[in-house]
């Protein structure tokens, strides 16, 4: 076995585990260690590193786990991850956890949060909301407020000191995970041959249940390895993925598009990792540069308030051009609302720019991957059918 491989195996062992194994040993290996949970999206886990507690990613259950009780709390018509994210905490495998963020995604999550906060009072849960309002005096001074009462919040609860000097050097390490992470995806654009989407998905995802120094550490040893392998090129049309950034899909799904003939070059898939596009600076008020970076270097999403209505869709477009791709495929989670309101405003820019698309919907625990493999397959076909013209 290869090492890039051996890096794989274990990233999916972590993967699999629902009972969130190695958080738990982490925090057993020294008295008085915190976890804190956070769901997708974006949260500054730089905050809860920064008083030496373990930012522990939940993106729900997967579709490894049947959901028995998690469906007598909410209604059926609206995503699964809130009713699998309860399932994980009512059977115990989030038992540990000495607190939970929400962040600002949607009225669902928004509604988990208080859930939370009713079904488990002794933890600390927080609807961490963001700035609708891009003005550094008006949503960054707002914002810069927000990270004050997250951080005084977690003091509190949790019992740890979160110093200006301590944020400061949690900031660096993790520009330098954010950092790796973009090589990672650099690396796969140029040769999607040797980063299989689906391994791509399963080193990054490790990042959410891993100190984060030991994930950056895992991510330096794959590039070397992944580089040094000899895989051979496909004839494969090269697409941006997009609409995955709450609810993540099956790992099958994201094969399946690959094995359609589809190199995957781009995602916005568990975008908490890299969220911030930029290095945050070092230098000054620790949460005012955090808040800095989110209204000035953060990614495009429909999780996301855009005040420029002209620049709707066009992180779509720079995307299919700095990475070479030939189309974009819209995979929405059942129900979303953030992307499926904005999808006919996406799709029309693409639209105008002459870019293919397709659209399907999933849930995290589809099982039928043939008619979404077929579709991409269809899709791949029609569009070197196109290049060809």
């Amino acid at each position: 076995m290869s090492q890039a491989q051996a890096i794989i195996d274990r990233c999916q062992a972590l993967y699999e585990d629902l009972n969130f194994t190695a958080a738990r040993e982490w925090k057993d290996a020294e008295p008085g260690r915190k976890v804190v949970g956070y769901l997708p999206i974006y949260v500054p886990r730089e905050i809860i590193h920064a008083g030496g507690m373990l930012p522990l990613g939940v993106v729900g259950g997967g579709d490894q786990l049947e959901v028995i009780h998690g469906d007598a709390y909410y209604q059926s018509y609206i995503c699964r991850i809130p009713r699998s994210t309860i399932e994980l905490g009512v059977s115990g495998r989030l038992d540990f956890v000495d607190g939970m963020l929400f962040p600002s995604i949607c009225d669902v999550i928004r509604n988990l949060s208080g859930m939370w906060k009713l079904m488990f009072p002794e933890v600390y849960s927080r609807y961490f909301d963001v700035p609708q309002n891009y003005d550094d005096e008006i949503g960054g001074n707002y914002y810069t407020r927000e990270l004050q009462e997250l951080r005084e919040g977690l003091e509190a609860h949790c019992g740890v000191k979160i110093t200006d000097d301590s944020l400061r050097r949690s900031i660096a390490v993790y520009n330098e995970n954010r950092k790796l992470i973009r090589a990672v995806y650099e690396f796969r654009a140029r040769q999607p041959w040797k980063a299989p989407a689906g391994d791509v998905y399963l080193l990054v995802r490790a990042g959410l249940v891993l100190p984060v120094e030991e994930h950056s550490q895992l991510m330096t040893e794959w590039l070397a390895a992944a580089e040094a392998e000899d895989k051979p090129l496909r004839d494969n049309c090269r697409v941006v993925l997009t609409g995955l950034f709450c609810e993540q899909p099956p790992l099958n799904l994201i094969k399946s598009i690959e094995l359609s003939g589809c190199y995957i070059v781009d995602d916005d898939l568990l975008l908490v990792t890299r969220w911030l596009i930029g290095d945050v600076s070092l230098d000054g008020e620790p949460l005012r540069n955090l808040a800095h970076a989110f209204l000035h270097q953060s990614e495009s999403t429909a999780a996301k308030y855009e005040p420029n209505l002209e620049e709707k869709g066009q992180h779509l477009v720079r995307s299919v051009r700095k990475y070479g791709a030939e189309g974009v495929i819209f995979a929405s989670p059942s129900f979303c609302d953030p992307a499926l309101l904005d999808r006919p405003m996406l799709q029309h820019t693409l639209a105008d720019e002459n870019i293919p698309y397709i659209a399907f919907k999933y849930a995290e625990n589809s099982g039928q991957m043939q008619p979404i493999r077929e579709q991409a397959g269809t899709f791949a076909d029609s569009i070197k059918l196109w290049s060809e013209q």
